[in-house]
């Protein structure tokens, strides 16, 4: 997964990210533990200052979507790219012993079933301490036996498919802007009860919404009842998330990597050597990078209160964000990295040595609301994929100060100044052949909510640029197996329905939402498979819900 700062990030909110993405990491880690030795560590990208806390229905930014490896090295690789927390906004200190957000976006997962070198997109909605996790619909945590936050997001657009793994971009996507972020809608009333429990549900649906070069406008939410449920479990929570919160507007923005792969070799002298595989960064501002643009806080008058009154009667919304009820974030030369080099020694003891990284790249504003990377070192090979053109990393190291744990580090050096008897010169990145995923699928029991009421159209089949097949069928937007999951009666459901039907005829693909991007050349594409067309008559208020996702029979996971 991804991620109110001065100059500087505080320290306490650096810890409470830094342990949080460290509890997540021990979790998802179980499926594979890294092997030898590997690069990880977080890029900390502070704004220049605070945004007032009035901003706090939330936010939309800009970064780009771009290959980090040149090949995929299998699923011990796990990285985000700059992204951000959204956590609920409370007076005064947060409750204690309380994690709970949203904090998805573009990256890789170990638990990712059918992965490519494009990343791919998920929601990440975090109910309290990781007890449950929303990550699209159909895709989350537990099982259809025990659901952990596989109903907590529902289906709104009636243009994109939403497969289980996760979001697609269209394949060699390579240093092109993604647009997103998530902003309440009142697509529920309050209600008085949870689950028949006298605590309230709050009426917030946050809803991603996508700023693409083939997709514009909103894509799914996470249910209110996702949030508000973890007050069954424990009534500290009741009325504390994200259901009836307001967000923090001053969120962290990181990027947080788990898993590059690397190697070390000693030479006849005893010094030592690494390679890491080849890493890139796009170049998509001249000479410079562009990692995040036009990060927005907004207040309600961005959005909401225009639907909430069109909704009760009052003038048509188009959807377009408001930006006059924003706050954009501006950046300084300011910056730092935490990329160390991880190594196994004696038993499961992990020896940290921090990379020299300020002697190859210098976080930087590209301009006042737009944070990126200037270029330092001649050590940095300029390349290109699918014509879009890239900065490399450095791909040799070698460790000054070995014998200091406090100074040691490992310094950029040419392939010329690796000695040969180091054998690294000769070594190719070759990664073993995984075996094939198991599907997604979804129940089948006549008696589930997947099947009673049940879909309306379908099936239908979409083969996507990862190399699977997603199975879809057309449900009405009321009777999707998230929403009959969802604590909602029908009178209540149909409430809903009534509502998004209102935007389904409004808000078309092609509008204007999000503000557009100033920098950075294009913007990205989604997956061309993934954008569907309702079958006639179903143009108004059905959406499209994937039911299975498998290998196609045609593609392997041969990676090498």
């Amino acid at each position: 997964m991804n991620q109110h700062c001065k100059s500087r990030p505080s320290l306490k909110l650096n810890i409470r990210f830094l342990v949080a993405g460290s509890f997540l990491a021990f979790f998802l880690a179980s499926r594979v533990i890294a092997q030898g030795d590997y690069l990880a560590g977080y890029m900390i990208i502070p704004p220049a200052k605070k945004i007032d806390k009035s901003f706090n229905a939330g936010f939309s930014m800009y970064v780009p979507a771009w290959p980090l490896l040149q090949k995929y090295p299998g699923h011990q690789f796990q990285t985000g790219l700059p992204g951000t927390w959204m956590f609920a906004q409370h007076e005064g200190e947060a409750p204690k012993d309380l994690y709970s957000d949203v904090e998805g976006g573009l990256g890789w997962w170990r638990d990712t079933r059918f992965p490519t070198e494009t990343p791919k997109f998920i929601m990440g909605g975090v109910a309290p301490n990781f007890s449950e996790i929303a990550n699209g619909p159909a895709h989350g945590w537990g099982t259809w036996e025990k659901p952990q936050g596989l109903y907590g997001v529902a289906q709104i657009s009636p243009y994109v498919l939403f497969p289980i793994d996760g979001l697609n971009l269209k394949q060699g996507t390579c240093g092109e802007l993604f647009g997103y972020g998530y902003l309440p809608l009142p697509l529920t009333s309050q209600k008085p009860k949870t689950a028949g429990h006298d605590f309230p549900t709050g009426n917030q649906s946050w809803t991603l919404f996508l700023n693409t070069n083939n997709f514009k406008g909103p894509v799914a939410f996470f249910t209110p009842y996702f949030w508000a449920s973890a007050g069954l479990r424990e009534s500290r929570f009741r009325g504390q998330l994200l259901d009836t919160r307001p967000s923090e507007p001053n969120t962290a923005l990181q990027m947080e990597t788990q898993y590059i792969p690397s190697r070390k070799a000693v030479d006849s002298k005893g010094q030592e050597y690494l390679q890491i595989a080849p890493t890139s960064f796009p170049r998509n501002s001249g000479e410079n990078t562009v990692l995040v643009h036009q990060n927005t806080s907004y207040n309600r008058s961005a959005l909401w209160d225009k639907v909430e009154a069109w909704f009760n009667g009052g003038a048509s919304c188009s959807g377009a964000i408001n930006l006059s009820g924003g706050s954009m974030r501006t950046f300084k030369d300011k910056g730092y990295m935490t990329w160390e080099i991880y190594s196994r020694k004696k038993g499961d003891k992990e020896i940290k040595v921090p990379i020299a990284w300020q002697q190859f790249v210098e976080p930087s504003a590209i301009d006042a609301v737009t944070f990126g990377g200037r270029w330092l070192s001649d050590l940095v090979t300029k390349n290109q994929k699918n014509g879009q053109p890239l900065n490399t990393f450095p791909e040799y190291f070698k460790l000054e100060n070995g014998n200091d744990a406090k100074k040691a580090r490992w310094v950029p050096i040419s392939p010329g100044s690796v000695p040969v008897d180091t054998g690294l010169l000769n070594k190719n990145w070759k990664f073993e052949v995984e075996r094939p995923e198991e599907p997604y699928t979804t129940p089948t029991d006549s008696a589930s909510s997947w099947k009673t009421p049940g879909p309306s159209s379908g099936p239908f089949k979409a083969q996507l640029g990862d190399g699977s097949v997603v199975t879809y069928y057309w449900y009405r937007f009321c009777d999707q197996p998230a929403l009959l999951n969802a604590d909602l009666s029908i009178k209540e459901r149909r409430e809903m329905q009534t509502r998004v039907e209102m935007i389904h005829r409004k808000w078309l693909k092609n509008l204007t939402y999000l503000p557009p991007p100033t920098v950075g050349g294009k913007l990205a594409d989604l997956d061309p498979a993934q954008l569907v067309k309702p079958p006639k008559g179903f143009e108004v208020g059905f959406v499209p819900i994937a039911t299975r996702q498998e290998l196609s029979p045609s593609k392997g996971r041969s990676q090498k």
